[in-house]
């Protein structure tokens, strides 16, 4: 029987994208900025360092909203100490995910490929 491989880096990012969604969306709603989620952590090897993805609904606000939550990040990270029961939290380093932009800009393609395709 084959044995599967869960690496602890896997279980503890999945662990912290559930408690920065919760986190970020509220510190997003108190401080007034802009509607976002957290798409996915990566973290480094030595649990000292993660990476987390956000994606902002509004695209004209996205650059505001990430200058924001790096500026908030030790406060995010703070109160994700007392959400998880790690002995050493993360430092977090915020990125905004361009999979979302990259995928409707593919779906408009596409669609404007179809639409020029149909003989009228």
């Amino acid at each position: 029987m084959a044995q599967k491989s869960f690496h602890r880096t896997d279980r503890v990012s999945a662990q912290l994208r559930r408690e920065l969604g919760t986190l970020v969306h509220a510190v997003v709603r108190e401080h007034g900025l802009c509607s976002t989620s957290v798409s996915d952590v990566e973290i480094a090897r030595d649990l000292a360092h993660a990476k987390v993805f956000v994606t902002v609904l509004d695209a004209e606000r996205a650059a505001e909203t990430l200058k924001s939550l790096k500026a908030l990040a030790p406060e995010i990270r703070y109160k994700l100490a007392h959400a998880v029961k790690m002995r050493h939290v993360p430092e977090l380093h915020f990125h905004y995910d361009e999979s979302v932009d990259r995928g409707e800009r593919i779906d408009n393609l596409l669609r404007d490929l179809r639409t020029s395709d149909d003989p009228e």
